[in-house]
């Protein structure tokens, strides 16, 4: 089987080691050292890290200090963290169709989806690109709104040489299968001091110094040993991204010219990290979304459906106080054609011609 993501962390070792001979294994200097250097690489001023990328959502939410009843305005084609967290920080979803082309939230949908009890936009970054930041940031200023980027897939993405995460409160996930993983793990990026402050404050139980405590707060602290495993990952994401870039060049140009195949594009303007390798399978493919699927697996080719159904296709979230139900038919289309296929950094060129040529065989081209 070639697989869709390997997950490979044997350069942490001398960093896991020595958290494990200082005896300081919670949060301590690897976390301050994982926190800085994540900073740089996304161009802002603080990074707050937090033991997972649904918590960095809540937290950025709860920092905003909204209502019952505030609303945000998000993607349905997300990964339920998003919704989740949403919900338990207290607000009230709604939901913007998406565009085609990147797969992330139309600006002009969100601009439509503002009501008076909106507060915060939240765009998500799908699959290692950026949504159209360059419409939706001055949508949010014009509207006095709150950004919140779920850029749990958008380590290291640009729009336009601007670092995901840098246009508001960005929130990442280092989650295993991620482009720079801890296992478990995420971080809040922001430029602005006094929400740094607070999230630093409410990761710790609402205390500034020992029992000293100025907020209800709550444990969402990330440990040193967590962080050591990111640190020397993140001093390849270079390297990292480039290969995946180079993955994705090739599978275009392989791919390309397949009747019922459209292969994804790295926009002008956009860096494209490549989380996820997502073709789109038409109605004139010469097999069904679901029927390609079993056969690349059948052939050893990974594969993944990310997102089979919308986040409000789920009987969990139908009648929620919390969930406002909108029409986002762009988003359900591409629930129904979409296929992810290996992009990662570890694939070798005999692994991406067999991906290519079993794809081209299974599809009849």
């Amino acid at each position: 089987m070639i697989p869709i993501t390997v997950v490979d962390v044997s350069d942490a070792e001398p960093y896991v080691l020595e958290v494990l001979r200082s005896g300081v294994i919670a949060q301590g200097p690897m976390v301050k050292r994982f926190e800085d250097t994540f900073a740089e690489i996304a161009g802002v001023d603080h990074a707050i890290a937090v033991n997972n990328g649904t918590t960095a959502l809540v937290a950025a939410i709860q920092a905003l200090d909204l209502q019952p009843g505030d609303e945000v305005v998000t993607s349905p084609f997300t990964f339920i963290a998003t919704l989740n967290a949403i919900l338990e920080a207290g607000a009230t979803a709604r939901f913007a169709d998406i565009r085609e082309d990147d797969f992330c939230v139309d600006p002009e949908a969100m601009a439509a989806a503002i009501t008076p009890r909106t507060k915060v936009l939240m765009p998500v970054h799908l699959y290692g690109q950026t949504a159209d930041m360059g419409k939706i940031a001055p949508l949010a200023e014009e509207h006095g709104l709150a950004l919140v980027e779920d850029s749990a897939q958008a380590h290291g993405a640009k729009f336009d040489g601007k670092g995901a995460g840098s246009f508001g409160l960005g929130c990442f996930s280092f989650y295993a299968t991620k482009n720079i993983t801890t296992g478990e793990g995420g971080i809040i990026t922001t430029n602005d001091a006094e929400i740094a402050d607070k999230l630093r404050v409410m990761r710790n139980q609402g205390m500034r110094a020992r029992y000293e405590y100025v907020m209800a707060g709550h444990n969402y602290r990330l440990t040193d040993l967590a962080a050591a495993v990111a640190i020397p990952q993140l001093a390849k994401i270079d390297e990292i991204t480039a290969k995946r870039k180079a993955n994705a060049a090739k599978l275009n140009e392989g791919l390309a010219g397949i009747t019922g195949l459209r292969t994804p594009s790295e926009l002008p303007g956009r860096s494209h990290v490549w989380h996820q390798y997502t073709v789109l399978i038409g109605d004139d493919a010469a097999l069904t979304r679901d029927e390609f699927a079993a056969k690349l697996t059948e052939r050893g080719i990974g594969n993944g459906i990310y997102y089979p159904k919308l986040v409000t296709d789920y009987d969990a979230y139908r009648g929620h106080a919390q969930v406002v139900m909108s029409e986002t038919p762009v988003a359900a289309k591409i629930a129904q054609q979409c296929l992810s296929i290996p992009v990662h950094a570890h694939l070798t060129d005999d692994q991406l011609d067999t991906v290519i040529g079993t794809i081209r065989e299974v599809l009849g081209a």
